[in-house]
């Protein structure tokens, strides 16, 4: 098996061949669709997405190609696109967690389905009553998976920073939804497994 180029790498193996550059759309496009779909709609993800690829092109002279892994800075290049578009459309105070549909049947059970719109529900009036620095920080740590260091790199803010606003959200959420836990671990579909 070859080994795997670094981001930094093929964004500076860009400089000079822009069409190097097609490796990172590859690599990340889907995780940047999802992680903007998750904060507009997937209506407009596609858009975005191919908004912030162009302007990631636009700007990659300015990348630290020492950082392996170029996501962080794809999301914070969507995010800013992101934040202008709700701004233009006076859709400041709307947040989505979207579950896309990505066709692999993961929610396929009508009880399943009941328990997700039902988190999916209490989690978005949750999240709307969040400051949106606590609200971002907390969607890119526990929706697209980003450390506390890369999300540092996404916000431009101490890592410090990023965990005692996501402590602060957690709380916030627990406060708000007081029997999350119970409702998102219900058991259902699981217990029947076996009798199949």
């Amino acid at each position: 098996m070859a080994d795997v180029r670094p981001d930094g790498e093929i964004i500076r193996a860009s400089l000079s061949d822009p069409d190097e550059f097609g490796e990172i759309y590859a690599r990340h496009r889907r995780a940047v669709f999802r992680y903007v779909a998750r904060r507009i709609g997937s209506q407009d993800a596609g858009d975005v997405t191919a908004d912030a690829f162009v302007r990631a092109f636009s700007i990659r002279t300015r990348y630290d190609a020492s950082q392996t892994n170029s996501l962080p800075w794809l999301y914070g290049i969507a995010r800013n696109i992101v934040g202008d578009r709700i701004r233009r459309t006076r859709r400041r105070k709307r947040t989505y967690i979207a579950l896309v549909d990505q066709g692999d049947g993961e929610i396929s059970d009508a009880d399943d389905r009941l328990v997700a719109y039902q988190v999916t529900r209490s989690l978005n009036s949750a999240l709307r009553k969040l400051s949106s620095r606590d609200r971002e920080t907390l969607l890119l740590f526990a929706l697209e998976g980003l450390t506390y260091a890369e999300i540092s790199r996404v916000l431009d803010i101490p890592a410090g920073t990023v965990g005692s606003r996501i402590t602060r959200a957690r709380r916030r959420i627990l406060e708000l939804i007081p029997d999350l836990e119970q409702i998102s671990s219900t058991e259902g579909p699981a217990e029947h497994k076996d009798e199949q």
